[in-house]
């Protein structure tokens, strides 16, 4: 499909320039983007889209999910992490079916559509069914391998990655853990390795809490992050999820080997973890930051808005300084940032040639006026009311509060179904 967007404002965030013009799809790319419609182009659009001066960014990164986790919605709240995940989370985990994986991948990636994500770092399992899910709606995702102790092999893993690194445009796959403390060490050793033979990145759950990194401490004599690089496993870049609990040495090991941290502050803060500390990060040299919501049984939202606001807000507290952590800063992490770190390099800011992975920002609501500074607005008075209209691949998945690809009234049915014969 060709689109052609006029009358906009468009923030490709390749800087902070606003450019007022046009951007043109053909199929899944980018073909130009403009102060006005170039000569010589004629009827060729299948459609043209007058956006009224609204505004169109790239699509957010869900850079740490766990979608499938939708059916854990306001089921296990206010607990202690180890008691949330071991004794509410993994016991309902097991009983998922293969249908139920794909429902509530669906209704994951609905609520993403609606806050302006076009894809998703998901970490979960049965496979198939996931992936069927983000094809069958054409939403872009990147699964993220989640071998733990309580399944999966590294011979698994790496069927995973040679499976979904060439299974759909849509589809990619990155080597993965779930995390230190539920691995035992023959698995990391082997996973290390794998690294190693692919060349690939690395990514688990790093340092979320206290306790996590007490505990290899007292296994190893070592942190997580120290752990992981003593093992091999960082040689090729990856990265950690959540990052809370952080020292120098860590810091330098991100720094060095160009790792990537995201961070989830609203779990973060749900769960009781603590605030990551991503200033002091900065200023020990670490550069790659991004932004996941992390699952819907810990968060219980997957809204880049709400993210984008408490990781600038809440690294203003923790510095004691309302002028740290910039706007700007926190929506590369929330769109440029996040693609880099999933692998996504086609999709980190809108150019010419680069995937047409966009979001179209209403500015004609009272929350984005006066507009003084855009990225300001998106971060701190930005909401998902503000998405008009999210764009995978080229594609229109979701305008004006509904869906293209999907019946929700079906989802909505079918995920009560089953979760009233899972929980």
């Amino acid at each position: 499909m060709k689109l052609r967007f006029y009358n906009a404002k468009i923030l490709t965030m390749q800087d902070e320039k606003i450019i007022e013009g046009e951007l043109h799809t053909d199929g899944a790319r980018i073909s130009y983007i403009g102060t006005e419609k170039p000569k010589g182009s004629g009827d060729e659009f299948d459609r043209e889209i007058d956006l009224c001066g609204n505004l169109i960014i790239p699509g957010f990164k869900d850079a740490h999910t766990h979608s499938a986790m939708t059916f854990l919605r306001s089921f296990a709240d206010d607990l202690p992490l180890n008691d949330w995940l071991y004794n509410q989370v993994f016991p309902h985990e097991a009983k998922l079916t293969e249908e139920a994986i794909y429902v509530f991948a669906q209704l994951a990636n609905m609520e993403y559509l609606t806050s302006g994500i076009t894809s998703s770092f998901d970490m979960y399992f049965k496979l198939p069914s996931y992936a069927k899910a983000n094809t069958d709606m054409g939403y872009r995702t990147v699964i993220c391998g989640s071998i733990n102790d309580f399944g999966g092999t590294v011979e698994s893993i790496e069927d995973e990655y040679n499976t979904y690194n060439s299974y759909d445009p849509l589809i990619s796959y990155q080597l993965g853990f779930h995390a230190e403390y539920t691995t035992k060490r023959e698995t990391l050793e082997g996973l290390a390795k794998l690294a190693q033979k692919y060349k690939a990145p690395m990514f688990a759950h790093n340092s979320e809490t206290k306790s996590e990194v007490d505990g290899c401490k007292e296994r190893y004599g070592i942190t997580p992050t120290q752990l992981f690089d003593k093992l091999g496993m960082y040689e090729y870049g990856g990265g950690g999820f959540h990052c809370v609990w952080f020292d120098e040495r860590d810091m330098e090991i991100f720094r060095d080997k160009n790792l990537w941290m995201i961070t989830n502050p609203a779990s973060n803060l749900k769960l009781a973890s603590g605030i990551a500390p991503i200033c002091e990060m900065r200023r020990a040299g670490m550069k790659n930051f991004a932004i996941g919501t992390d699952g819907a049984a810990s968060n219980n939202s997957l809204d880049m808005f709400k993210e984008m606001f408490l990781v600038a807000a809440l690294q203003k507290v923790r510095e004691y300084d309302a002028a740290a952590c910039p706007a700007f800063e926190v929506l590369e992490m929330a769109t440029k940032g996040g693609a880099l770190a999933m692998g996504l390099n086609d999709c980190d800011v809108l150019a010419e040639g680069k995937l047409a992975d966009l979001a179209v920002i209403d500015l004609d609501q009272p929350n984005m006026q006066p507009v003084h500074n855009i990225a300001k607005n998106l971060v701190y008075s930005g909401s998902k009311s503000n998405i008009k209209m999210t764009v995978v691949n080229g594609k229109i998945l979701y305008e004006n509060g509904e869906f293209t690809t999907v019946d929700k009234a079906e989802i909505y049915e079918r995920a009560n179904k089953i979760v009233k014969e899972i929980v």
